[in-house]
């Protein structure tokens, strides 16, 4: 069985974003770990050496493979933010559709620029993807904290 490739470190996201260079992208990140810290209550931390990430969660698919992954998260890959969503849940479409200037791939949203979407629209696409994947994904003793 093969090794999940992105893991938690111990980079702080802090610094990471600290790091980038444009100061328009790193004022978009620094937006968007509020955003997302809003929505799942989490700190960020960094998974693997490019992604933010905010909460974990296991997965077993039915093939047996198995892993922990970030509960939201967003990385910035050359000129644009990537945010990561589940691939299907009810509403996303509709949602898409309101967001604004985007691309889209199976779990990711391709944004140039947040001041060309609705960020409202846009946490509401996180948080419905969060809920999603709990509902997918429910961890034991999740409700004893």
């Amino acid at each position: 069985m093969s090794v999940p490739k992105t893991k938690p470190t111990e980079v702080s996201a802090e610094s990471h974003i600290a790091a980038i260079a444009n100061e328009e992208q790193r004022n978009d990140a620094q937006a968007l770990v509020a955003l997302m810290r809003r929505v799942t209550k989490q700190e960020p931390r960094m998974w693997g050496p490019s992604i933010v990430g905010f909460g974990s969660y296991h997965y077993k698919y039915a093939s047996g493979h198995e892993g922990d992954s970030a509960l939201a998260a967003f990385a910035m890959r050359g000129s644009e933010l990537v945010v990561y969503i589940e691939a299907d849940f009810e509403g996303r479409d509709v949602l898409l559709a309101k967001l604004g200037k985007h691309k889209t791939g199976k779990v990711c949203v391709y944004i140039r620029r947040l001041a060309n979407v609705d960020l409202k629209v846009l946490e509401t696409l996180v948080a419905r993807s969060v809920a999603e994947t709990k509902c997918r994904y429910p961890q034991p003793n999740e409700n004893d904290a």
